[in-house]
């Protein structure tokens, strides 16, 4: 059975002028378009395509890949606004329309908003709604500690940057462990910090414990090895200086240069780091 407003992989059942027919299951064939029929095809053959439905409900395939899937968020611009909704753009010929009553706030045409992506059953069309809330799994997910998890960043706080996880439920970036510039829209891979008892997430760029501090340390030894293999600065310099050097906290710089120091990778004296021998 073929998902609408998904990639599939489909069979050729017969080829026609106008293109092939694909197998769809108990939804009946789906057509491709000539212009989108790999070259060679023939019936039997396997192709990907993304299913949508056409303007008069009928199911319609396609090589080309949208920006954004129904059952995923994502980050689209506007193209057009009206009093009934606006329009976005998700890579296809026909932009992808969010009706007013699935807007959060008013969209304006040439900004970008987090959308989600659904198949309205009623009207055989694919929707978007900005309606966020609406879509997030409010029951708590299966997750564990140090699960490395899909983020995708939309909303900043005072207290650092909320992420929806797995496209599923949302979780938190605590600004105070996040050493990087991140931006609304962008698509990350995180790892749980901790799962708290109301089921939300706490989340990390990087790794918690031990392994984190290895993935640090290599990156530490890494630039360490692009400034010809030594650096003055120890864990006595600034913390502003470690940042911009390394872009993580002292702490964890201590960390990582402390795991180095062990391995033999690096000696420390007051002049500063330089590779070892180890």
């Amino acid at each position: 059975m073929a998902e609408i407003g998904r990639i599939n992989t489909l069979t050729v059942k017969r080829l026609r002028d106008y293109g092939a027919h694909l197998d769809g299951g108990p939804q009946g064939d789906i057509r491709l378009p000539y212009r989108d029929v790999p070259p060679h095809c023939r019936p039997g053959d396997k192709v990907e395509v993304f299913v949508y439905p056409s303007e008069e409900g009928q199911l319609r395939a396609t090589t080309r890949k949208p920006k954004a899937m129904v059952g995923r968020f994502a980050k689209l611009r506007v193209v057009a606004a009206g009093p009934g909704g606006a329009f976005l753009d998700w890579g296809m010929a026909k932009d992808l329309f969010v009706p007013k009553a699935e807007q959060q706030g008013r969209m304006e045409p040439g900004r970008s908003y987090i959308v989600y992506l659904f198949f309205d059953e009623k009207g055989r069309r694919i929707l978007a709604s900005s309606r966020l809330a609406r879509f997030l799994n409010q029951q708590p997910g299966h997750y564990q500690e140090g699960q490395e998890v899909d983020l995708l960043i939309h909303e900043q706080t005072d207290l650092g940057y909320r992420a929806i996880v797995n496209h599923s439920h949302e979780g938190m970036l605590y600004k105070n462990e996040v050493f990087q510039k991140i931006f609304s829209g962008q698509q990350l891979r995180g790892y749980v910090k901790k799962v708290r008892d109301d089921g939300k997430l706490d989340l990390l760029l990087r790794k918690p414990g031990y392994q984190g501090v290895d993935a640090i340390a290599l990156d530490v030894f890494r630039i360490i090895k692009r400034h010809g293999g030594s650096m003055a600065v120890t864990d006595k310099s600034r913390p502003e200086e470690i940042y911009a050097l390394f872009g993580v906290s002292k702490k964890l710089f201590k960390k990582a240069i402390g795991a180095l120091y062990k391995k033999k990778l690096i000696t420390i004296d007051a002049k500063g780091i330089r590779l070892g021998k180890g």
